[in-house]
């Protein structure tokens, strides 16, 4: 793509196959509003769109990575049967963070958290759709909805027993305290914890290696594999599209080039696209309505 996005509430920065999206409202520690999920959502959009683009990694400005939703409404912040305005609307409301892990699922690029201080509410539960999430040591996360006369969102029922079990996630949901960094990572929710000045260069570190060492279209299809088969019913369904994947990429020019290079002893030079390669069978699923 010829130029990277502008927006209001992020930063959109591409270098050397890595896009890192900042959330940025470091005076309201970056907390999510209306506006700051529709820019996620077209910021997917347009990696997804990009080839240059092999691996996205999400963090924060300022001190905090995302202090939840914006409360700047008051008491009727969460009450989505009334408008700005304060009269009465009567329409189907659809939970804007989940919109937004709804989209991340679907993402064609592997996704990083670096979690930079606090992730509470949807600072928390909208990176659980990330494949990978690590922690600086002044991270501090909250599942704060019970607190909140609130429940969880963002998918996060789904998501959250996934990555830490059942038990851990309902005792930090009925809870809703705020914890640290050596707390998640005991509990599964953050692959390491590094020093706040190695957040970064950590992640980034990981999405050069896949950027640099990994086939495009190899590396989109496993992530919807790992993922979709969250919800198979038995190991057939993996098998099914494990043999169709095999297929399609082993008669690849990928695959001829991975088994060389790796023969040859020098880097990899792959060369399909998401963009124009992807296998006639993907996506293999059908996405539920919304009702």
């Amino acid at each position: 793509m010829a130029d990277n996005p502008t927006y209001e509430t992020l930063l959109y920065e591409v270098e050397g196959g890595v896009l890192t999206v900042t959330l940025n409202r470091p005076d309201k520690l970056n907390a999510f509003n209306l506006v700051m999920r529709d820019e996620l959502i077209d910021a997917i959009d347009h990696a997804d769109a990009d080839d240059t683009v092999r691996a996205i990694i999400f963090t924060g400005a300022g001190r905090a990575y995302c202090a939840g939703a914006d409360l700047s409404g008051g008491g009727k912040t969460f009450d989505r049967d009334v408008n700005a305005d304060g009269a009465v609307v009567n329409k189907i409301h659809r939970d804007g963070g989940g919109l937004v892990s709804l989209r991340l699922y679907e993402c064609l690029k592997p996704t990083i958290a670096a979690v930079n201080g606090a992730a509470v509410g949807v600072g928390v539960t909208s990176m659980l759709p990330m494949d990978i999430r690590i922690a600086g040591e002044s991270a501090r996360f909250g599942f704060v909805f019970g607190r909140r006369g609130i429940v969880p969102e963002a998918c996060s029922s789904w998501f959250l027993p996934r990555v830490v079990g059942i038990s851990r996630a309902a005792e930090w949901c009925y809870s809703g305290k705020v914890f640290d960094a050596a707390e998640a990572l005991d509990g599964g929710l953050v692959r390491s914890v590094v020093p706040d000045d190695q957040l970064m260069s950590t992640c980034r570190a990981i999405a050069d290696d896949i950027a640099q060492n990994t086939s495009a279209v190899s590396i989109t299809l496993t992530r919807h594999m790992l993922w979709r088969m969250l919800g198979a019913n038995h190991p057939m369904e993996a098998h099914k599209i494990d043999s169709r994947g095999v297929q399609y990429m082993g008669a690849s020019a990928d695959a001829r080039e991975g088994v060389e290079s790796f023969l040859e002893k020098r880097a990899p030079a792959y060369t399909l696209q998401t963009s124009t390669d992807m296998p006639d069978y993907f996506p293999w699923w059908e996405d539920p309505e919304f009702s």
